[in-house]
C-alpha cells in the first residue's frame, strides 16, 4: 500500500459496507442537534412573545443547558455499566419527545419541559456516540470520524439561523421542532442495526460513589454561573459565586483524578479541552457586540466573522482526518497556537482605530485551531480508555467543555458589566482577549502532559 494509500485508508474506513449505517445514523443525529441549536435562538424571540413569556426569556436556554450536563453524567455512567445501546435508544427517544413538546406548547411551562427533554435526549447521546465510535471504528479511522462530526455543524451553523427565521415568519416558530423529529426517527433506525450487533460489554465494576448528585450539583452550578453572565449585576453575581462553590465539590467525582493539577495523560487532556472551548467561545461572545458597539457593524456583517470560523473549524477537521499519522499531542498544540493567534489579534479589534475588516481572517484562523484540536483531544481520549470507563472519561469531556466555555464567558461578562458597558465595551473586552490568549497559550504549554495516542496500522 502506498503512503497516500495509508493516508486515505482512514476514510474510507467510515463508508465499507459495515460501517456506512453507523457513519451516517452518527452524523445525522449530531446535525439534528446542530440544527436544534442553532435554530432555537433565532425562533425564541417568536416563541416567547406568542407564549406571552418575556419574563421568562432565559429559562428555555439555562433548563436545556442543565439537563445536558445531567444526562452527560448519567450517560457517561450508563455506558460503563451496560454499552452505548440504552443510552442510543432513550437519548434520541427523549429528544423526539422533546421536540413535540415544545413544538405543540401552548405555555411557557410546556415549552421550557420541552427544552428540558430535549436536553436530557441530546446529553445522552453525544456521550454515548464517543462510546460507540470507540467501539465501532478503529483507532486509525476515529480522526475523520470526529472530522466528520466537525463538519457535521457547517451546515447548520451557515443555515440553521436563516431557516428558522424563514420557518418563523412563514409557517410557524413550532416547526423549528416538529420539522425535526421525523429525522430522529431515521437517525435511530440507521443506529439499530448496529446496536443489535455490539459485541458483548464488559460493565464497570467500580462504585463511583456520588455520581447522580454531582450531576444535579453540576447542573445547578452550571446554570447559576451562566444566569450570572447573563445578566451580571450585584445579586446575580452572588448566585452566580453560589454555583461556583456548588460545582466545585461535584467536579472532584465528575472529572478523572489530577484534572483540576493538568496531571499527566488523561487528567490533562481533559483540562485541556475545557481550557480551548472555554478561551475560543469566550472571546467569540464578545466580537459581535465589539463589532457592532464600537466599529458599527450591522447584526448581518458582525455575524460573518463567525460563519468563517465555522468553516475554518470544518476544513482543520477534516484535514486532521485525513492526516491520521501525525501524532495528536502535536496536533493539539498546533490547535491552541491557531487559537491564541486569532484570540491576540482580535483583542486589536477592539478599539474604534482598530482594523475591524480584518475579524473574519482572524477568526477564522482561530476556527482552524479548534477543528484541529477538539478533534484531536477526543481521539485521545478515547485512546485512553477502556471498555469500563469510556463512558465517564467521554462525559467528564462534555463537562470540561461546558464548564470551561461558562466560567469564562460569564467572567467576559463580569468584566464588561465591571470595567465598561455594552454600548461601550473597549476597556473589557481588551484586557478581556489578551486573557484568553494566555489560556490558549497556558494550554499550548500543557500539551507537553498529553498522552500519547497510538494509531493502529
Amino acid at each position: 500500500m502506498t503512503t497516500t494509500e495509508q493516508r486515505e485508508s482512514p476514510k474510507g474506513d467510515l463508508w465499507t459496507a459495515d460501517r456506512r449505517g453507523p457513519t451516517i445514523g452518527i452524523i445525522l443525529l449530531v446535525t439534528l442537534l446542530a440544527f436544534e441549536n442553532m435554530g432555537v435562538s433565532t425562533a425564541m424571540p417568536s416563541m416567547v412573545a406568542e407564549l406571552d413569556g418575556n419574563d421568562l426569556y432565559a429559562w428555555p436556554f439555562l433548563s436545556f443547558l442543565a439537563a445536558s450536563v445531567i444526562a452527560t453524567v448519567l450517560s457517561g455512567r450508563l455506558s460503563d455499566l451496560r454499552g452505548p445501546r440504552p443510552s442510543l435508544l432513550i437519548g434520541p427517544a427523549l429528544f423526539l419527545v422533546g421536540l413535540l413538546v415544545a413544538g405543540t406548547a401552548q405555555e411557557m411551562g410546556q415549552l421550557i419541559l420541552g427544552r428540558v427533554l430535549q436536553g436530557l435526549g441530546g446529553g445522552a447521546q453525544v456521550v454515548a456516540v464517543y462510546v460507540l465510535i470507540a467501539l465501532v471504528y478503529p483507532e486509525r479511522s476515529r480522526p475523520a470520524v470526529f472530522g466528520l462530526l466537525a463538519s457535521a455543524w457547517v451546515v447548520p451553523s451557515l443555515v440553521g439561523p436563516a431557516l428558522s427565521g424563514w420557518l418563523t415568519e412563514t409557517l410557524s416558530w413550532r416547526w423549528v421542532f416538529l420539522g425535526l423529529a421525523p429525522f430522529v426517527l431515521i437517525g435511530v433506525l440507521l443506529l439499530v442495526p448496529v446496536l443489535k450487533n455490539l459485541p458483548p460489554h464488559t460493565p464497570d465494576q467500580g462504585t463511583r460513589k456520588g455520581l447522580p448528585l454531582a450531576a444535579v450539583a453540576a447542573g445547578v452550578g452550571v446554570v447559576g454561573l451562566s444566569w450570572a453572565a447573563q445578566h451580571p449585576s450585584g445579586v446575580n453575581l452572588l448566585i452566580g459565586a453560589a454555583g461556583l462553590a456548588i460545582l466545585v465539590p461535584a467536579l472532584r467525582i465528575l472529572l478523572p483524578k489530577g484534572t483540576l493539577r493538568a496531571k499527566a495523560g488523561l487528567p490533562a487532556t481533559i483540562l485541556s479541552r475545557g481550557l480551548l472551548a472555554g478561551s475560543f467561545f469566550a472571546a467569540e461572545a464578545f466580537i459581535p457586540l465589539t463589532l457592532t458597539s464600537v466599529h458599527g457593524y450591522s447584526a448581518i456583517w458582525a455575524g460573518i466573522p463567525l460563519t468563517l470560523s465555522a468553516l475554518g473549524w470544518s476544513s482543520a477537521a477534516w484535514w486532521q482526518g485525513r492526516n491520521p499519522h501525525i501524532p495528536r499531542e502535536k496536533l493539539v498544540r498546533w490547535g491552541f497556537v491557531l487559537n491564541a493567534t486569532g484570540i491576540a489579534g482580535v483583542t486589536l479589534i477592539a478599539p474604534s482605530w482598530g482594523p475591524a475588516w480584518l475579524t473574519p481572517v482572524l477568526w477564522a484562523v482561530a476556527g482552524a485551531g479548534m477543528g484541529i484540536a477538539m478533534s484531536s483531544l477526543s481521539v485521545l481520549t478515547l485512546g485512553a480508555s477502556s471498555d469500563v470507563d469510556r463512558g465517564f472519561n467521554s462525559s467528564a469531556l462534555q463537562i470540561s467543555d461546558m464548564l470551561g466555555s461558562a466560567l469564562l464567558v460569564g467572567l467576559g461578562g463580569v468584566l464588561v458589566s465591571a470595567l465598561a458597558s455594552t454600548a461601550a465595551p473597549t476597556a473589557a473586552v481588551v484586557p478581556f482577549d489578551l486573557l484568553m490568549a494566555g489560556i490558549a497559550v497556558l494550554g499550548a504549554v500543557l500539551t507537553r502532559r498529553l498522552g500519547r495516542a497510538t494509531l493502529e496500522d
